[in-house]
């Protein structure tokens, strides 16, 4: 007997709650907390732009409406990866991560 070829994987990231303090990620079958605090980029993002998130790679997750690519491991391990940011003039948001110049 010969096995078909498996289909895509379906299992992905999604957005499963939103509070004040963070969000949370199912990714696969792990769970992940993103708080504001160490990441601020996403604080006054709208649901929308936080629902739309993509994973396209293992190692790095990518919300492209607001051109932001977050590591996993940063995620996992937020301690492991200071925050180095910049506040944008125009908007008085944080610049994401992909847009930073270190000194």
């Amino acid at each position: 007997m010969k096995s078909t070829t498996l289909g895509k994987n379906i299992s992905g990231v999604e957005v499963t709650n939103i509070s004040k303090h963070g969000f949370w990620l199912l990714l696969a079958d792990e769970e992940l907390f993103l708080p504001f605090k160490e990441f601020p980029w996403f604080k006054e993002a709208s649901v929308e732009e936080l629902l739309h998130v993509t994973w396209p790679q293992p190692h790095h997750l990518y919300w492209p409406d607001l051109d932001v690519d977050v590591a996993v491991e940063s995620i996992r391990h937020p301690e492991k990866f200071p925050l180095v940011s910049k506040v944008s003039r125009r908007s008085n948001r944080p610049v994401p991560r992909s847009r930073i110049t270190r000194a």
